[in-house]
């Protein structure tokens, strides 16, 4: 693909197998978008969980990431990467099957519950890492921020969407059934998947291959590089404090604000419609601003705005939800855009799969512990306090950038 695909009229959409890689991409982010909804409230309503156990449902779903990310990722610099796409949203689509047929026959449980999203989080870690492995090996270099921004931008019309619909869902046909909604999204993203027509190239078999040192070699890069560091503990501390909040925030919605299903469907609907402007405009950000001075002003403006969330009171109060949901969201979004593209561009070819699973196992390495963290504060410091916790964390992730090369891009 040359640099004027992407000037053309529609851009990437214009491109067959883009389009199919963004058309696979789109229900299957709502399905996703849906359960972090849905099985929170099927584990506090439904089954009566404690906090600690609410929180512990996101810690088994992530915690793959944790132990299998940089395996994941010397796999996947070995393999094509598309077939282990389609295999892994098969699966994920059968794990989500499994909890709506066991409500069918009343046999329901808590560990039911925790194994179907211990087996889609096993099979998480090999679709993202293979999807933004992917991703440079179909779209030209030139190209990157715009696939990026096109992808990101399925990403923001699902968060955007799927709180009302998971809201709406639970309220007229329950919890159960609203879970398969994502195994809908799964089974339509491996169609879509497997129309792509690009032929992938096979990835070269060095002589003497040792996981071990491969693996080390994604660790080398990533620490090695100023600004590839400054990104991976950026993300992990800030994700290690979202974490918290997006673990418990349902339930501080639902236990302290005293809001219904619908209600708290549509307030996160409302204030991730800032993901969606973002998905909208991040490119022209980017140009406008460089992707360095991009990162390092979103990345700031992103801690700032999670205060909004333990300063959230009932009746008006509300505002201060929205105002986080919506500026963090928006923040997150064109921070993502820029940082994944330089990421992308700056990394060796040959290391793609080792570089993106290491950031993965970072980032997403986080969720479990951040969860877990949180659903032990949930229980002795209370909701809104953990959420004061999460709040001064996110803040203080910025300081990781803030102390990088970036800092030069503000002069």
């Amino acid at each position: 693909m040359t640099k004027d695909t992407a000037r053309r009229p529609g851009g990437l959409l214009r491109q067959r197998d883009f389009r199919h890689l963004w058309a696979a991409d789109v229900l299957s982010q709502l399905g996703t978008r849906v359960s972090h909804l849905a099985l929170p409230l099927l584990a506090a309503e439904t089954l009566r969980a404690s906090t600690f156990e609410v929180a512990a449902i996101q810690t088994v779903q992530t915690a793959a990431f944790l132990v299998l990310g940089l395996l994941v990722g010397a796999w996947c610099d070995r393999l094509r990467a598309l077939p282990v796409l389609v295999v892994a949203d098969l699966v994920r689509a059968a794990a989500f099957c499994s909890i709506p047929l066991a409500a069918a026959f009343g046999l329901l449980t808590l560990t039911q519950v925790y194994l179907a999203v211990l087996v889609a989080g096993v099979f998480s870690v090999f679709f993202e890492v293979a999807h933004q492995t992917y991703l440079p090996r179909l779209v030209a270099a030139p190209d990157l921020v715009e696939a990026n921004a096109k992808l990101r931008g399925n990403h923001a019309v699902a968060a955007t969407a799927a709180p009302t619909v998971a809201g709406l869902c639970f309220q007229f046909i329950g919890a159960p059934a609203t879970v398969l909604v994502n195994a809908v999204g799964y089974l339509w993203s491996a169609l879509w998947l497997r129309g792509i027509r690009h032929r992938e190239p096979q990835p070269p078999r060095p002589e003497n291959r040792h996981l071990g040192r491969e693996i080390a070699e994604g660790l080398r890069l990533v620490f090695g590089h100023p600004l590839l560091r400054a990104f991976g503990l950026h993300g992990a501390t800030f994700v290690l404090f979202q974490s918290m909040q997006t673990a418990l925030g349902v339930l501080f919605l639902l236990r302290e604000i005293h809001l219904s299903p619908t209600a708290i469907g549509l307030l996160s609907s409302l204030g991730l419609t800032g993901a969606l402007a973002a998905a909208l405009v991040a490119r022209r950000i980017a140009t406008h601003l460089g992707q360095d001075r991009t990162v390092l002003l979103s990345g700031l403006t992103l801690g700032v705005l999670f205060l909004g969330f333990p300063l959230t009171t009932p009746g008006y109060g509300l505002f201060w939800w929205a105002a986080g949901a919506f500026g963090s969201a928006f923040s997150l979004i064109v921070l993502t855009v820029s940082m994944t593209s330089r990421q992308q561009a700056v990394c060796p070819p040959e290391l793609l799969g080792r570089m993106n699973a290491t950031m993965l196992f970072l980032v997403w390495g986080a969720i479990p512990l951040g969860s877990l963290l949180g659903g032990v504060l949930g229980e002795t410091i209370g909701l809104r306090g953990t959420l004061w916790v999460s709040a001064a964390g996110a803040l203080l992730s910025a300081l990781w950038l803030i102390c990088s090369p970036l800092r030069n891009a503000a002069r």
